[in-house]
Parts: structure tokens; C-alpha cells; sequence
């Protein structure tokens, strides 16, 4: 996919839904952690008491879930709807951690509200939320991180107008009551760092980057175990968050060899640290093999190349009786019956681009066999991705 492309509106309300739901499980669950705590303690300043009680302003705060929903509608490009994903999932999964860890609530009483309007958002908005997760503010996190996105390619005017909305949702955390000034001055610090540290890629840095997403993703995930463990307790959820970070780290170093699989197997100390990464991939295989049961799990590339996924022994026993095998799967182990032939294993790391340097080696070893004589069976985990990209490139290097 191309980083500056438009995304479809297929793709748009797909991250649109994701992070809604990763809001909607996290928050409110940070919220009863808190009221089943019975937590009492405030962040509140003394000058938070000098601040007026402005009931109107509920109305700008109450367009905050407009300006969530338009941030993800209105994207312009692919890169920025990444970015605006990445963004806005960090700071929901970071805050609720802080709240889960540092819970406090709202240290005033909300005055009475007469006017028609404001009273019926007032209850709407007590419906849905509680005095709970209030530092950092996440209302004032989002407005930040949705400059960006909402701003890309518009004019003065319209720039304008939006610098003011989000401005006046900002400001609505204080005057309605719903936070103190050290949970917007929280709430902006957040937002700053989900922007810094999660930048958008362009169409020149794809390469570099593309182990990048990955490595969040799996982070997101440690933080989901850890806000369990809050939940939940149990040492369970310590590990599962501990072991997903370390592939994080790994896909951030991009580290293919990290497993280090030798002879197809892993020692017993990877699989102590990695079970729920290795379980999961071996889950994901099976589910693969039944999905596409009623296809064959290789094929023929070319004159001795065969391209698939990892193998059942059964199927391994349909391959050319003298084929080498070429595993690029960092995440299985190799299927028995495979290993016992000329054997070589070349880790890549999954939903990662390929770049030449990294191919070369693999290319190689594969016009060595070939040079040999000898049928040469190349694949990854699942058969998608890297073994068609890598037996594209032989086809190119053969040619050369």
C-alpha cells in the first residue's frame, strides 16, 4: 500500500471502530477499578477553586465524540490515518494505565444546572462517565492529537475555526467540572508525546520503518495485559505483558533472529519467555491449514522452486522426494519430516518489507540448489507473504 495514498472509507471506519472499541473496553474498566477502590484522592490546586462553574460549556465538551469520529472520516492520506491510530490508541491504553495505577477523582461538588439544555447533557454526560480517570485528561490528549489529522491540507479559514473548537473543548475540562488543571496540563503532555513519538511515515521511509507498526501493536498488546493484571490480578498477566515486550523490542531492533531457532527447533529458554507469542503463531497456523483445507499448501513456482507455509509431516510426504528445504519462518518450528533433509533455515521477521540486503543470502542459497539440481521447497509460516515475495525476487535474480 502506498503511505500517500486516500484511504477508502472501508479503511477509515475500520480504525475508526478499533479505537472506539479499545476505548470502550479500557476507560470505563479504569473507572471501576477506581469506584471499586473507593478512591477519595484529588489532584485539585488551590486556584482550581478560583475556576467558574460554566454550564454552557458543556456543550463544546460534549463534541469531543464528533471530533473522534471526523479525525477518522476526514484523513487524507494513509500515512496520517495510521499515525492518527497509532496516536489515539496510545494515549487511551497509556492513560487508562495511569489511571489504573494512580487512580484520583474530581476533588469538587458540580453545582446545581437550571438551564433546560445544559441540565439534560449534564445527565447524559453522568450517565456515562464517573469523577474517575481524570489524570491525565484525555479530552484535552485527543484535541491535540487531533489537530493534525483534522488540519492536513485545509485552509486558513477552516484551520481557524477548528484551532477554536478544539480550544474550547480543552477549556470545557475545567469549566464543566470535569477536571483540574494538573489533569489538562497531564492530558497535553500525553497527546505532545503520542505525537512525538509516533510520527507518520511517508512514502520514503517505508522500508525503514515498516517493522515500526508491529512493534506498537505488540506493545499495545503488553499494555492491554497490564491493565488486566490491574483488573484481574495474578501473575499470569505480569508474564504475558513482560513476554510481549520483549518481541516488541525485538521487532523495534528488527531483530529477525531473536528466537534463535537452530535446526529448525528452539531451545527450551525461548519457549519459557516467548509461549504466548509462539502459541499464538502455532494457533494461527492451524487455523490457516483448516481455512484453506481445500486448497494444496504449496505450489510449483517454477522449474524446481515450490512455494507455500509450513508443513503437516503428512504434507511434507506430497514434496519432491530430494527437495531442500528453505524455512524463512522465525515463528514455528520446523516440521519434523522436513528437517531430516538439506536443511536451511534464513529468519525474516512477518509483516515486515523485504529490502535486498536482506533478500541476497536467501536468493543465493536458492540458486545453489538450483545449481545442483535439486528441487528447492521455500517457505515462511503461512505462505502469504514472505516466500512469494522472496521466490518474486529469485525470478528477477535468476534472470540477472
Amino acid at each position: 500500500m502506498q503511505p500517500d495514498a486516500v484511504p477508502s472509507m472501508r479503511e477509515r471506519v475500520a480504525q475508526l471502530v478499533l479505537n472506539g472499541a479499545l476505548f470502550g473496553l479500557c476507560y470505563p474498566l479504569a473507572n471501576h477499578l477506581a469506584a471499586r477502590a473507593g478512591v477519595t484522592r484529588s489532584v485539585a490546586l488551590p486556584w482550581d477553586a478560583a475556576l467558574p462553574f460554566v454550564p454552557w460549556m458543556v456543550l463544546p465538551y460534549m463534541t469531543s465524540g464528533l471530533l473522534f469520529a471526523l479525525s477518522f472520516l476526514l484523513a487524507e492520506s494513509r500515512a496520517g490515518l495510521s499515525a492518527l491510530s497509532r496516536r489515539v490508541a496510545f494515549a487511551t491504553v497509556a492513560a487508562c494505565l495511569v489511571f489504573a495505577a494512580f487512580p484520583v477523582r474530581f476533588g469538587f461538588e458540580r453545582p446545581a444546572v437550571d438551564a433546560a439544555l445544559p441540565a439534560w447533557l449534564f445527565a447524559r454526560l453522568s450517565a456515562m462517565d464517573q469523577p474517575y480517570n481524570q489524570l491525565p485528561s484525555l479530552h484535552v490528549a485527543y484535541c491535540l492529537i487531533f489537530w493534525p489529522a483534522l488540519s492536513a491540507g485545509r485552509r486558513a479559514a477552516p484551520r481557524l475555526v477548528l484551532a477554536a473548537w478544539l480550544l474550547l473543548v480543552a477549556a470545557a475540562t475545567v469549566f464543566t467540572y470535569q477536571h483540574h488543571l494538573a489533569d489538562v496540563a497531564g492530558g497535553a503532555l500525553l497527546g505532545l508525546l503520542a505525537i512525538r513519538a509516533l510520527p507518520a511515515t511517508g512514502a520514503g521511509s517505508v522500508g525503514r520503518t515498516a517493522s515500526r507498526p508491529v512493534a506498537f501493536v505488540y506493545t499495545l498488546m503488553a499494555g492491554l495485559a497490564l491493565l488486566a493484571w490491574f483488573a484481574l490480578g495474578g501473575p499470569w498477566w505480569l508474564y504475558l505483558c513482560a513476554s510481549l515486550l520483549l518481541v516488541a523490542w525485538a521487532y523495534h531492533r528488527r531483530n529477525a533472529a531473536f528466537l534463535h531457532k537452530r535446526h529448525g527447533r528452539y531451545p527450551l529458554w525461548v519457549w519459557l519467555l516467548y509461549a504466548p507469542y509462539l502459541g499464538g503463531y502455532l494457533l494461527t497456523w492451524q487455523l490457516v491449514r483448516w481455512r484453506e483445507r481445500h486448497r494444496p499448501p504449496f505450489d510449483r513456482h517454477s522449474d524446481r522452486l515450490w512455494v507455500g507455509r509450513r508443513l503437516s509431516n503428512a504434507e511434507a510426504a506430497r514434496l519432491p522426494a530430494d527437495c531442500a528445504v528453505i524455512d524463512l519462518s522465525n515463528e514455528l518450528s520446523e516440521t519434523a519430516a522436513l528437517r531430516g533433509r538439506p536443511y536451511q533455515h534464513f529468519p525474516l521477521l512477518d509483516l515486515q518489507a523485504l529490502d535486498a540486503r536482506t533478500a541476497q543470502p536467501v536468493l543465493a542459497a536458492i540458486a545453489a540448489h538450483a545449481g545442483q539440481g535439486r528441487n528447492i521447497y521455500l517457505h515462511c509460516a503461512m505462505g502469504y507473504q514472505r516466500s512469494r515475495r522472496i521466490a518474486q525476487l529469485y525470478e528477477e535474480y535468476a534472470k540477472q
